[in-house]
């Protein structure tokens, strides 16, 4: 827990139990939920805590650069608490959501900017086709 905190006071941020809640539960998964999903996963533990805190929290976590908000192309945006550079791949069928270390020899966004002045801010990779798990089916 002592973690956590700290990592929520390093960017300037109140500590509070919904926070922390909220952080430790991204932490401890891979995969990759939803607000509503973590909204649910919490509710137990957590029953004063709304889907207004939940998502609320995720803003600001965003915004402080502590989770990363990957946009997959359904109804929903997922988080990711690995906020280093880092490829997802996503299964068209069970919309599982996988980290993948794509190593890429030289840097992209110089060689952008190098050859374009464009400077860029952010970025994300997605990989979409299907698990090995719905292959089987």
């Amino acid at each position: 827990m002592e973690i956590i905190s700290q990592k929520i006071k390093s960017a300037s941020l109140k500590v509070t139990p919904q926070r922390i809640a909220i952080y430790k539960a991204l932490y401890e998964t891979k995969s990759h939920p939803t607000a509503e999903m973590l909204y649910n996963s919490l509710k137990e533990l957590y029953p004063t805590m709304s889907f207004a805190t939940v998502y609320k929290t995720l803003t600001v976590f965003k915004k402080a650069k502590l989770i990363q908000e990957l946009n997959l192309n359904d109804s929903s945006f997922h988080y990711d608490i690995n906020t280093d550079f880092h490829s997802h791949l996503v299964c068209t069928c069970c919309k599982s959501v996988f980290d993948y270390n794509l190593n890429v020899s030289f840097d992209v966004c110089e060689k952008i900017k190098d050859e374009t002045g464009f400077i860029v801010e952010n970025k994300q990779l997605y990989f979409y086709g299907k698990c090995r798990k719905c292959q089987e089916y």
